[in-house]
């Protein structure tokens, strides 16, 4: 994990004292609500329905054991729903004392968010946050945001290169760009370093993937211009192969392209996709000169050294782990073996919840957060300091925040998964659905989301309590559920296999289906966007909109096949007809979103 510089530390302290002197200045009316809006969101504070948010970057995911502890103290001591007026909930949201509090939400981005701190205490929260390194700087804003990856960043078995130091270093390079302070809109980044995508980069403003070319030298493949929202779009290659070292001179130039010519006028059409959308190859040709200039004219000024990278790199300490040792393989076989036989949950787990390490010794273990009761990806205070012990005990105090809204801890020793999975299971953080139908993805939506059309924590828990059998959903096999509550697509519905998003008509919420999405894994396939399968349906509805689906997957499906693969091999029709057979049933009039 990376561990912060003296220069680190000072900077994110210093940047959590600037953030005190505004906020005191525009409580004291010095600063107006206009010039405080973009140094707030550029700190990771939002305005939402009812309260505050605040956005905490987890840079590639990667979080230690006092951060965990940290997150928990911010949850249990400041993200309070009783310290705001809720009174000016309307009928849509009569159940607000519902809503869950002291609890902090992992995002699809890896950062943490918090829904209940009030501003007036944002400054004290800074403080704690910077006290163990954490911060929200450009976690919103019309900013380059908090770079992402893999989840299994460095220990993956398919992984060509480490993504990590990479990542630090644009990390590094971004913050606080002059530059790029004010872009058009947001500008998110995502780097794999695998031969499997796990950080669904075609979707990002910018995509990167490391690679090795013939001649065995390593380089970024670069796609520009996905994204999701209104108009979902897969990022084009722009560049088949660039040297490693020359990725932020080429990256400088995607931005200032973007900068210069994106759009201002409409921030619906703002996102760096229209833009290359509208322009096809005289945006690469205008990145290309840009690139050229940088390098000829300005003399390459962020080129990578190798001694840059070494130094970069030996922040990322190897944990000293406790099985430093050579296990026996037929130990460790013969554990596992005994272990898996004597519960059926065990094995399961097993399957779903550990994957394979670069160390053979070792294996990546997923604590699931998605339980009945509990938004995807909410964690209690309480739960977020046992998850600490856990990552403590058993992962060298390192864990990963996943793009699922999971946490992953990747340094367990595999004559400790029995021990392990005993105790995640008395935590109710051993549920063996990682990647299962009951494995979904939601947004905070309309309970919280001032943008949201519509609420998704509702139908994730509708649908959660419809689908617990652990059976059936083994049976069922991979299936991607993402849920959205508004076309922004927090939820990332377009990958989804099975996609929702809400949607407003009258002041009634309503929900679209999509189907066949992907974000680019090898289960999955190509990244490509759902497709709607017709009216939207009632939100008393979708239940049975899903069962239907379920149900003609299972009717279609060939031995062995996923969901996504019958989908693409009968296409959408026969889902539709399922689907829309629901709506005919209970005598609803569809509705066009």
């Amino acid at each position: 994990m990376y561990q912060y510089s003296d220069f680190d530390r000072q900077f994110v302290q210093q940047r959590a004292a600037q953030f005190r002197d505004q906020l005191e200045r525009f409580q004291a009316g010095t600063l107006d609500d206009e010039a405080f809006k973009p140094l707030r969101l550029q700190n990771g504070w939002y305005i939402q329905r009812f309260a505050p948010m605040l956005r905490v970057a987890v840079p590639y995911g990667e979080i230690n054991t006092t951060q965990l502890r940290v997150l928990a103290k911010l949850a249990r001591d400041f993200d309070h729903k009783e310290a705001h007026d809720t009174s000016k909930a309307n009928a849509a949201l009569a159940d607000v004392p519902s809503l869950p509090d002291r609890c902090a939400h992992f995002t699809t981005r890896q950062n943490v968010q918090y829904n209940w701190i009030p501003l007036h205490r944002a400054a004290d929260a800074m403080d704690l946050l910077a006290s163990v390194n954490l911060h929200g700087i450009q976690t919103s804003g019309n900013c380059i945001r908090n770079i992402t990856t893999d989840a299994l960043a460095g220990i993956a078995v398919d992984e060509v290169a480490d993504p990590r130091p990479f990542a630090e270093i644009m990390r590094q390079w971004s913050t606080l760009h002059p530059e790029f302070a004010f872009l058009p809109r947001k500008f998110k980044i995502a780097i794999t370093g695998a031969r499997e995508d796990r950080a669904a980069t075609p979707w990002h403003d910018v995509g990167l993937r490391l690679l090795r070319n013939v001649d065995g030298d390593l380089g970024f493949q670069v796609r520009v211009g996905g994204g999701m929202g209104r108009t979902p779009v897969i990022g084009s290659v722009i560049r088949e192969f660039l040297p490693w070292h020359q990725i932020l001179n080429y990256l400088e130039a995607v931005v200032r392209a973007y900068n210069r010519f994106g759009r201002r006028d409409n921030k619906y059409k703002a996102r760096i996709k229209i833009l290359v959308k509208a322009e096809g190859q005289s945006f690469t040709d205008q990145v290309e000169a840009e690139y050229r200039d940088i390098v000829e004219k300005d003399g390459a000024p962020h080129t990578i050294t190798q001694a840059e990278l070494d130094r970069v790199s030996a922040f990322f300490v190897q944990p000293t782990l406790r099985c430093d040792r050579k296990s026996a393989d037929a130990k460790i076989a013969n554990i596992l073996k005994a272990a898996a036989e004597d519960d059926v949950e065990f094995s399961r787990w097993l399957t779903r919840n550990v994957k394979p390490h670069q160390n053979p010794d070792l294996r990546a273990v997923t604590l699931s957060f998605k339980r009945l009761g509990s938004a995807p990806g909410d964690a209690t205070a309480d739960q977020l300091e046992r998850a600490a012990e856990l990552v403590d005990r058993f992962s060298c105090g390192e864990a990963r925040v996943t793009h699922e809204q999971n946490l992953l801890l990747p340094w367990v020793s595999c004559d400790q998964l029995p021990e392990l999975w005993r105790e995640a299971r008395r935590l109710g953080l051993a549920k063996p659905n990682i990647g299962l139908l009951s494995d979904m993805i939601a947004c905070p939506g309309g309970d919280f989301c001032d943008l949201a059309n519509a609420r998704s924590l509702p139908i994730a828990q509708a649908l959660l309590a419809r689908y617990q059998d652990l059976d059936e959903l083994h049976d069922l096999g991979e299936i991607d559920l993402h849920i959205s509550g508004c076309i922004n697509s927090c939820g990332h519905h377009h990958s989804g296999h099975i996609g929702i998003l809400g949607v407003d008509k009258d002041g009634q919420e309503w929900y679209q289906v999509t189907l066949g999405g992907s974000d680019g894994t090898r289960l999955s396939g190509e990244a490509v966007p759902g497709k709607v399968i017709g009216p939207s349906f009632a939100a008393d509805e979708m239940v049975d909109v899903i069962e239907a689906l379920i149900d003609t997957f299972r009717a279609q499906r060939q031995p062995a096949e996923t969901f996504v693969n019958t989908v693409k091999r009968v296409g959408i029709e026969p889902f539709k007809t399922a689907a829309n057979a629901v709506r005919v049933a209970t005598a609803r009039t569809p509705v066009t979103a």
